[in-house]
């Protein structure tokens, strides 16, 4: 392999894949973690919804709702915080069983508990797998930076990473390509330098369309939508990445 034919990972160029760079050894400039629903667990958030009366889908309904919103507005080309959406779609799921004033309060006890949880089990030995291997860490989420970094703080890891970034400084929800360009400028790194890590098929999509390489983690062991642009690679927890890369 000659040096010309070698960018800063030293790997190989367009059009080889980007598998070639691991098997040449090399490591991406960055690992760009998305943070809710990849690192931090949400089933805590069902009791939530369960103990004012819903069922248990409810969680999974409310991030849903949060995520269209947020998408729609991206689409539309405006912007509003993950907070403020995720507390109207909790009043919007509440509000028919409980009326205005409670479910104002259980949709504040349901941001409570979203600020409050916990990494999922395999983060911690992955990302000190990583560590071990030389990765440079950061993070990349939807919420708001403050969030996140709070999240890896419980769990011991903010030393681990580097930057935590927010869209809020995007002004565009992934996966807008401004969200992984706003990640590529702060990090002062070409987007084909990084690798993005999330559970979400969508953000591997909208990841992969703005350049960046993406691991899709999929702990259930379900398919990949064929809808969505491939991941690069698949992994089913944190140790197995760590064991791709080195």
């Amino acid at each position: 392999m000659r040096p010309s034919e070698v960018d800063r990972w030293g790997c190989i160029a367009a059009p080889r894949r980007w598998q070639d760079c691991i098997m040449a050894g090399a490591l991406p400039s960055r690992v760009v973690f998305d943070v809710n629903g990849t690192l931090s667990d949400l089933s805590p958030m069902q009791e939530y919804f369960t103990r004012r009366g819903l069922p248990r889908p409810s969680a999974s309904l409310w991030f849903a709702t949060v995520l269209r919103d947020g998408f729609a507005l991206a689409a539309a080309g405006a912007f509003q915080p993950f907070s403020a959406l995720a507390e109207a779609a909790a009043r919007e799921l509440f509000w028919p069983t409980l009326g205005e004033a409670e479910s104002r309060r259980a949709a504040a006890e349901v941001m409570a508990g979203f600020a409050e949880l916990s990494v999922h089990p395999d983060v911690a030995g992955g990302v000190a797998a990583l560590g071990r291997l030389g990765c440079k860490l950061a993070a990349l989420t939807n919420g708001s930076a403050s969030n996140a970094a709070a999240l890896l703080e419980r769990a011991g890891l903010r030393d681990a990473f580097g930057p935590v970034l927010s869209v809020d400084d995007a002004g565009a929800w992934k996966p807008e390509r401004g969200a992984y360009e706003l990640a590529a400028r702060v990090l002062d790194q070409r987007p084909e330098e990084l690798l993005l890590v999330a559970a979400h098929p969508w953000d591997i999509d909208g990841a992969g369309r703005a350049g960046l390489a993406t691991a899709w983690l999929n702990r259930a062991g379900g398919p990949y939508p064929g809808v969505f642009r491939a991941p690069d690679l698949v992994v089913r927890d944190l140790g197995a990445l760590a064991d791709e890369l080195g």
